[in-house]
């Protein structure tokens, strides 16, 4: 019987899940929620710059024209 292979996107976003969950181990719940509170700070203020000066292509980001 032929396995099915997964699209390369959600073998992505189970890999990323492992990391996490690595991250996490060992934590009590007061350092995941700061561990979450300041990753999404993180990713807010990049937003805001991408968003203030430029755009984001191939992974870097571009100054708008």
């Amino acid at each position: 019987m032929a396995m099915i292979r997964e699209p390369e996107c959600v073998l992505l976003k189970r890999r990323g899940a492992e990391y996490v969950e690595q991250l996490l181990t060992g934590m009590s719940l007061q350092e995941q929620l700061e561990f979450w509170r300041k990753r999404t700070r993180a990713m807010l203020d990049r937003q805001q710059e991408i968003h203030q000066n430029g755009r984001i292509i191939a992974g870097r980001i571009e100054p708008e024209m």
